[in-house]
């Protein structure tokens, strides 16, 4: 079998490529369900009730960031007032210029007739804003005088706002998707008095731990790569971005599989492919353990005694951001809550809530509009009521879609207080069991850096963003996959929490990755609800007259058998004790990892299996371990050598998957 793979932009390098819109921003209200809720915006009624105007405001250091407000016109002809509606970005606000207006304005399709202020500021140091770009600037929580960060630059922004822009309430609402949802997170820390509600989306919060760039310790290749290509730091003053149709890197290859395999050690590339004008990227590689850069970035660590309402939206396939939301959350449960604070999350990619339909992702049917359901039914409500007082105020502690049930629910608790924990052992030929084996053994597979284990099973042109629902039968057929599954479920399962790891494993080598997949294997009666039979079905009163029905290609992907993705992740096994500290393996000799995969809301159904895969890569989404304790980015081509990884099963220290059951 031949995996392809390219590397293209996820949602957020898109953006990035194009120098154009913010990541996941409808671009003008017209996702697939959009016009059956209410008539789409467009430019064109932008221009009609909305005078747009463009400001430089100046912070505290005397800096001037820039920033495109949207004013409707009745609060002109009409003294009427509104509340503000903010997002900064790192992006770019566009269209630039006083008589060039975007196509929609808001979270989505619903704002811009119910009308608010809208604000749009380029962060500092990016486009048209003076100053210097940081990535995820530090937190100071011990500023003086004129010293800034990203919560003082919030501050001063909306304190300019709501004394300058005319018709305002004087409330201020703020939101973003990924690196705005890093900015709406910043925002919230000692917040000014007018900023009310906020709801990060998809938030970076912590680049190392779970989020776009180190996943336990092993980076993410492909799409660090390809982010990189086009986002940069700006040279020289500020200005525009440049036009969209700039050239693109070309990879020179469809099959992105080779290409990262080309690439050899990451040693190679900033010298062959950035030329040393991508500092970003040397961030990124060269500070590959949890050290102060990555820690004093970390904005989830400062999210204390918080006073505006919050909403923090994600999705559970998010393939960028899975876990920078449920940190944050976690964490300010145990610090002074704000008064409102809910989790919202649903079956969608990286800012997949906030355009189209949302009814699949992939191959997987959720048979009901999420998207739409979540734009129209909690983000809008959540915004409605603190900024305009319109509604009951009642939010639950969390808002999610149960996959599997394929069903919304609220909760007062997450994870629910009533969930306990349920262990999976390992268990010999294949075995998946609720019991602790006696019998210890092992199963072992060579794992060879030079061929790894691709994370999707066919050719692909990109770095596909609905990996997280992929089909994983092509993994269970590789000799360096091991594939442990329950037997079929005599009832419903439901996960809601986290998912914990517990692996004593070994390797022949100094170091090694242990990628560890949960998976719902479906039954192999399963319908295909993508592609249905016709009414009637091939038999019957008429049949004969009816014509043929075609079959599709022959590779067409079959719902029965089906073994969905529902939660991975990789670690990096030098880093079991300490992600600060690496220690090598001792060869042969046995060890533990542990670790938590991100929360699921998942029901296994009646006759479906739990599958769990372990494996030794996962490429090219993250980088490839050399099976040497070395530091992998100076390593060289001729230190990737095989390894005969053991995964230990039964007795009293066996491997073992523990869910938390509702």
């Amino acid at each position: 079998m031949r995996y392809i793979l390219f590397p293209a932009c996820l949602l957020l390098a898109c953006a990035v490529f194009a120098v154009a819109q913010e990541p996941a921003a409808p671009t003008g209200g017209r996702g697939s369900g959009a016009g059956s809720a209410t008539t789409a915006i467009n430019a064109a009624y932008i221009r009609e009730n909305y005078s747009k105007f463009e400001y430089r405001i100046p912070m505290r250091d005397g800096i001037k960031l820039f920033a495109s407000v949207y004013v409707p016109k009745d609060v002109f002809s009409d003294s009427r007032t509104y509340p503000i509606l903010m997002q900064r970005t790192p992006y770019n606000v566009g269209p630039y210029g006083p008589d060039q207006v975007r196509a929609n304005l808001g979270p989505s399709e619903f704002f811009a007739r119910e009308k608010f202020i809208f604000v749009y500021e380029d962060v500092r140091g990016r486009f048209m804003s003076e100053g210097e770009y940081s990535l995820l600037r530090p937190h100071n929580p011990a500023k003086k005088g004129k010293e800034i960060d990203e919560s003082t630059d919030t501050y001063d922004t909306i304190d300019w706002l709501i004394k300058n822009v005319p018709g305002n309430t004087g409330k201020v609402g703020l939101y973003g998707i990924s690196q705005p949802g890093f900015y709406a997170t910043a925002g919230m820390i000692d917040a000014h008095p007018a900023l009310v509600a906020v709801s990060p989306q998809a938030p970076v919060s912590d680049y190392y731990m779970g989020d776009d760039v180190y996943h336990n310790g092993a980076f993410m290749l492909a799409h660090r790569f390809s982010f990189y290509q086009g986002f940069r730091v700006r040279e020289g003053d500020p200005a525009p971005p440049p036009p969209a149709n700039q050239p693109r890197f070309d990879y020179g290859t469809p099959d992105s599989y080779d290409f990262y395999l080309s690439l050899g050690s990451l040693a190679n590339v900033d010298e062959k492919y950035f030329k040393h004008t991508q500092p970003l990227w040397l961030l990124n590689i060269d500070h590959f353990t949890y050290d102060d850069v990555w820690q004093s970035r970390a904005i989830w660590k400062h999210l204390k005694a918080i006073k505006p309402a919050v909403m923090l939206v994600g999705g559970w396939y998010d393939t960028e951001d899975p876990q920078g939301l449920l940190r944050q959350f976690d964490f300010m449960q145990e610090n002074t809550p704000p008064q409102t604070l809910m989790l919202v999350m649903g079956p969608w990619n990286h800012g997949g809530f906030s355009r189209g339909d949302g009814d699949r992702l992939g191959n997987i049917n959720f048979g009901i509009k999420t998207g739409l359901y979540y734009r129209q039914n909690i983000e809008f409500p959540f915004f409605l009521y603190y900024l305009k007082g319109r509604g009951d105020g009642k939010f639950p502690k969390a808002w999610l879609f149960q996959t599997g049930m394929n069903q919304w629910r609220k909760f007062d608790n997450w994870p629910p207080r009533a969930a306990a924990s349920k262990s999976l052992y390992l268990d010999a030929k294949g075995k998946l069991n609720w019991q602790q084996p006696a019998a210890s053994g092992f199963e072992e597979y060579l794992s060879d850096p030079n061929k790894p284990v691709p994370y999707i099973g066919f050719t692909f042109s990109g770095v596909l963003n609905t990996y997280m629902t992929e089909d994983q039968r092509f993994a269970s057929e590789r000799p360096d996959v091991l594939t442990f599954k329950t037997d079929p479920l005599d009832r419903d399962l439901t996960g809601a929490g986290p998912i914990s790891v517990d692996l004593k494993v070994s390797t022949t080598g100094t170091d090694s990755d242990f990628v560890v997949k949960v998976i719902d294997v479906f039954p192999n009666d399963y319908p295909d609800f993508n592609n249905p039979p016709p009414p009637g079905g091939r038999g019957g009163a008429g049949a004969a007259a009816a014509p043929p029905v075609p079959q599709g290609p022959p590779n067409a992907v079959k719902m029965g058998g089906y073994q969905q993705l529902i939660r991975g992740e990789p670690f990096r096994g030098k880093f079991r004790h300490s992600f600060e500290k690496p220690e090598p393996f001792k060869p042969g000799q046995p060890d533990r990892i542990t670790f938590r995969l991100p929360d699921v809301a998942h029901t296994w159904r009646e006759g479906h299996r739990i599958m769990v895969q372990i494996q030794s890569s996962w490429f090219p989404l993250t980088d490839r371990n050399p099976q040497k304790f070395i530091d992998i980015p100076k390593a060289l081509s001729t230190d990737f050598v095989k390894a005969t990884e053991r995964v230990y099963f039964g007795g009293a220290d066996g491997s073992r998957i523990e869910l938390r059951v509702e």
